[in-house]
């Protein structure tokens, strides 16, 4: 006997054991049915389960269980990343906790205890993916530091430099002060701010009086101005174009350019240029050939490439230093606001520096060449297709790709230097001392770049490193390429991109026949989720308080394409409350004695009511099926939600209990055996999307099961339609649902019984014989006291009422629900005109916001799209309030 209460708590843990120890999760790469295959997203071995994750973790294992119902070869490969700068930092704090400093230890010794903090603590994300219910093929876990990768990523990087593609070069990075290492856009946090904008006056070579007023929000860094810009259009400046400015302070001489750079509409229309410290600059520099000067050193502290006066100096403090002087000078001109976006380090907290610094560089451009081609020619599509153009604008202005980090945990760069400072790149230290000699002529000894590889860098190759390549494996020529990538947008450059391009280079194939870009999780008024607003959910938490199937429905149900989702702990709350509801519908089949029987033919089955479910039911698993295959996500979840709750436990079941009270052998037998195939179909498709109750309950519900349910296949709903009965109980159901709404609607007293007249023509006996054979059925389920059938020919003989009736039509039929004695129609209709004044009130007012051009462009877009949404509703609720006043006034 089923508990009557489901316990998520008590289940869940055991459950996923029982899948992970049969071997369910893995793939067979000698089966002869058709692979699918995703690839993981690499976690970061530091990390651990949030919001975003779990959205992401949830769809791919929704996927991946659907189609291993659908009896492909599915794997589902996981890993973890090294997570260069994260993990470093974190085995760098536990040992400072014990007073041990990265600087005391060898390179070794230190990447030792990184090793040992991973095989201890490493696999905590691990762990909370399969709290979540991930059906991964664990037995194949990979890491990006593991010998195998690890062997893909030293190849790749040799080829690439082989054949010209990674190259050494001076160029500006994302370089953090504290942590001293080159970083990655994504690891740049962009903080709006108010700044300042502070104008200072360069005097123009030669011409006594004259001088350039140029704008800076950073003034520290016009230590290393090495020119000035003015628009080639902007005829204010046209006569100094060539000539040059005297830097203050430094009093070098420096030449003032024509560049479209510079706007004529913004500040004084002159722009100062420092090619080594500003990623525009740097370009315009290149474009003018001008000098290149870095004046910080790895800590943004003035070098001695600046006056001697601000060497050592901290960048802030020169800062205001600089702006003194510039003063005593007489050369500064005015200050003004400015609302900015400064670039923070995601870890250090710091501000970001644009610092020339020689580092290793991937020709992006031209990799990304085979990438666009092949999402342009639909090799790769991306859903939603909008995605594409964010991809392709990207790709078509793609920068130099940074590869270098200044840090001991990673891929140890594959190059050694010469005493004369020649590179050798190769596989191995022995070959690289080989190639040397030959060099030199004679052996030399070499000194390995100490930088590691960007985490990115291994984490491109991810589809088919994971797979065994280098070697040609049986997996890499099965598994490759894989059939989606689901991902967030936020990495379609970092990662998306990169796979993209390495993928294609190496395996002459795409990585990926679709790539599925999911939106963000916000928190309930659209707020990007954060620690410092405290909106943060714990995904966690969340399946401990609810239980893990109302969170994974939850996301599926949100996961609507192309819009965030809003989440709320009420709408998870909402959701669990569906799943007890399949709980209690399992509880009423066992009840009544309703149980599974191998032997059963649904397309067998003669009532009316149950060839009406058996087709509801094909309908329903179809379309589910459908919506997984096509990532409608939330559609799959509300369609298997309406079904389940609406159709089969609101009507069938309700519907069925006269015959399962009842005394019709028959009709018992052919009722219960549906109402438990067709709780066996609920339990069949919810069960990619709410694994923990649809198992448990399959193991509860019946002895005679042939395997677990992850092992069952999809259904094939073919032969299981029948119209007839389809569209006589759906009509009966639109008719009850049509009194019923009304009767709330107008407010009639729950308990009252109302009298109903159907208005017939001669012609409407099929209708007619539809309202007879289900009359006891309505009158049961809409509180009615009679429903009277009045034809055109009988019409004569009855008398109208009047104020007292309401009427409604149902397929061209007119029902009219006398209510004189039980509703003041005239007070109600009154109510509803007020309704109306009220709604229409508030209509007005979200136009006027609407209309304003001023809102439309600094207000948050989700909330320009709420008050979209919230005019949308008010017009339908109007609409309905007009036809209730209307069916009051149609009798």
């Amino acid at each position: 006997m089923l508990e009557k209460n489901y316990n998520p708590s008590e289940v869940e843990e055991a459950l996923y054991k029982l899948w992970e120890n049969s071997g369910n999760f893995c793939a067979d790469p000698e089966s002869l049915s058709d692979p699918y295959t995703i690839m993981m997203p690499p976690p970061n071995v530091t990390g651990s389960l949030h919001i975003g994750h779990a959205l992401t973790f949830t769809l791919q294992d929704i996927l991946i269980r659907f189609h291993r119902m659908q009896n492909r070869d599915v794997l589902w490969q996981p890993g973890t990343d090294h997570a260069g700068i994260a993990t470093q930092m974190v085995v760098e704090r536990q040992l400072a906790q014990q007073k041990v400093y990265r600087a005391d230890l060898s390179r070794d010794d230190f990447v030792k205890k990184v090793w040992d903090w991973k095989e201890e603590s490493g696999g905590t994300i691990m762990r909370q993916l399969r709290r979540l219910g991930a059906s991964a093929d664990w037995s194949r876990e990979r890491f990006t530091l593991d010998d195998g990768l690890s062997r893909a990523v030293t190849k790749v990087f040799v080829d690439l430099y082989r054949k010209k593609l990674i190259y050494r070069n001076k160029r500006l990075v994302n370089w953090d002060p504290k942590l001293h290492t080159a970083i990655s856009d994504l690891e740049v946090e962009q903080r709006e701010a108010i700044g300042r904008m502070w104008y200072f006056r360069y005097p123009v070579d030669g011409i006594e009086d004259e001088y350039l007023v140029v704008g800076t929000t950073r003034p520290e860094t016009m230590l290393g101005d090495t020119g000035v810009a003015v628009n080639p259009k902007d005829s204010r400046y046209s006569h100094l174009v060539g000539k040059f400015c005297i830097l203050p302070l430094s009093n070098r001489k420096i030449p003032i350019v024509a560049d479209d750079y510079a706007d004529p509409e913004k500040g004084s229309g002159a722009v100062k240029i420092t090619p080594a410290h500003d990623f525009n600059d740097f370009e315009v520099g290149v474009r003018h050939s001008l000098d290149r000067i870095n004046i910080f050193d790895e800590n943004a502290a003035i070098n001695t490439n600046a006056p001697q006066k601000y060497i050592g100096m901290d960048r802030f403090e020169a800062r205001d230093v600089i702006i003194q002087d510039l003063r005593d000078l007489g050369l500064f001109e005015k200050i003004e606001e400015n609302l900015m976006v400064v670039p923070y380090g995601d870890r250090s907290g710091v501000v970001i520096e644009p610092w020339l610094t020689d580092q290793w560089f991937v020709d992006a451009k031209t990799l990304a060449v085979s990438a666009i081609r092949a999402v342009e020619d639909g090799k790769t599509k991306i859903i939603p297709k909008q995605w594409e153009n964010t991809y392709f604008e990207w790709m078509r202005n793609i920068q130099p790709w940074c590869i270098s980090r200044q840090l001991w945990w990673g891929h140890r760069i594959p190059a050694w230097f010469g005493p004369d400072g020649k590179i050798f790149v190769e596989e191995n230290e022995a070959d690289a001392l080989k190639a040397a000699k030959h060099y030199y002529g004679q052996k030399v000894e070499l000194v390995r770049d100490p930088d590691v590889l960007d985490t990115w860098f291994s984490s491109a190759l991810w589809p088919f490193s994971t797979l065994g390549w280098p070697d040609e494996t049986e997996e890499t020529s099965r598994y490759y390429p894989t059939n989606v990538l689901v991902t967030g947008f936020d990495i379609i450059f970092f990662w998306v991109a990169r796979m993209m391009m390495m993928g294609i280079y190496f395996m002459n194939d795409v990585p990926f026949r679709e790539v599925y870009i999911h939106a963000l999780v916000r928190d309930e008024k659209g707020q990007k989720m954060s620690k410092s607003k405290g909106n943060v959910l714990d995904p966690l938490d969340l399946c401990n308080a609810y239980g893990t199937d109302a969170v994974r429905f939850t996301l599926s149900a949100m996961a609507a394409q192309g819009r965030d989702i809003k989440l709320s702990e009420q709408r998870i709350a909402g959701y669990r409350n569906f799943i007890t509801k399949i709980w209690n519908a399992a509880r009423f089949c066992e009840i009544n004695s309703c149980k599974s029987s191998n032997s059963f033919d649904p397309a067998l089955v003669k009532i009316n009511l149950n060839r009406w479910i058996v087709t509801k039911v094909s309908e329903a698993g179809s379309l589910v099926g459908s919506a997984i295959n096509n990532y409608r996500f939330n559609d799959a979840a509300n369609i298997f939600y309406k079904f389940t709750w609406n159709t089969y436990c609101d009507w069938f079941l309700e519907f069925s209990k006269p015959i399962l009270q009842g005394t019709d052998k028959e009709a018992l037998s052919e009722t219960r055996n549906v109402a438990a195939w067709v709780l066996d179909q609920i339990l069949i498709i919810g069960h990619p999307i709410i694994p923990f109750v649809t198992e448990e309950l399959w193991r509860s519900t019946s002895s005679q099961r042939e395997g677990p349910l992850i092992t069952q296949s999809w259904p094939d709903y073919a032969n299981l339609i029948h119209l007839d009965s389809k569209n006589e109980l759906d009509w009966v159901i639109e008719l009850i649902s049509a009194i019923r709404s009304i009767r709330a609607e107008i407010k009639v007293p729950p308990k009252a019984e109302i009298s109903v007249c159907g208005h017939f023509t001669i012609e409407d006996n099929e209708k007619i014989g539809r309202l007879e054979r289900n009359k006891k059925l309505i009158m049961r389920l809409a509180r009615l006291s009679s429903l009277e059938v009045v034809t055109s020919q009988s019409l004569k003989n009855k008398t109208s009422a009047h104020t007292g009736n309401v009427s409604i039509l149902v397929e061209g039929v007119t029902y009219t629900l006398e209510l004189e004695g039980i509703l003041d129609l005239t007070s109600e209709k009154e109510r509803l005109l007020k309704e109306i004044d009220k709604i229409e009130s508030e209509i007005l007012r979200i136009d006027k916001k609407l209309n304003n051009k001023n809102f439309l462009e600094k207000a948050d877009k989700n909330v320009v799209l709420e008050s979209r949404e919230k005019k949308d509703a008010m017009l339908t609720s109007k609409e309905k309030i007009k036809r209730l006043i209307d069916a009051m006034e149609a009798v």
